[in-house]
């Protein structure tokens, strides 16, 4: 229709038996259409419930062990592990230390080394062992 007034547009609007919907307000001059403003928002609704559908949330489990867990319960945390990993999901690993645990972080080290090379044929290491507090933990991803 080319450039019209605010009132012009509206009278052809109202002519219509439809709305004006101002659709680029940012534009010199601001860009309005002559539309069912009703029908206007569930195609919008629509698109954003699209978009969301196609959205993949990433989850993060995690598996919690000692310096001092033993070979058999790091199995099942272990079978637990690669699991979730083929479902698509990241695993955070981390060890937790009590006492004088602390004074031996390189059992801890090697605990994580374990478990990541048990797994290297279903994730890959996203994070590498890293102390935090009295804690060591490592972040693996499922492999693409």
């Amino acid at each position: 229709m080319g450039v019209v007034s605010l009132r012009e547009g509206l009278e052809r609007a109202e002519q219509a038996g439809l709305d004006l919907v101002e659709v680029a307000p940012g534009a010199d001059p601001p860009v309005a259409r002559v539309m069912n403003f009703g029908k206007f928002l569930y195609e919008k609704e629509k698109k954003e419930r699209e978009a969301r559908k196609s959205q993949t949330k990433i989850e993060i489990k995690e598996i919690r062990l000692r310096p001092k867990t033993t070979d058999h319960h790091k199995g099942f945390k272990v079978r637990d592990a690669r699991g979730w990993l083929k479902d698509g999901m990241k695993v955070r690993v981390t060890i937790r230390f009590r006492g004088r645990e602390i004074t031996y972080p390189e059992i801890a080290l090697e605990d994580l080394r374990e478990i990541a090379e048990e797994l290297t044929d279903v994730a890959d290491v996203e994070q590498a062992p890293q102390m935090e507090g009295r804690t060591m933990f490592m972040m693996l991803a499922p492999k693409k």
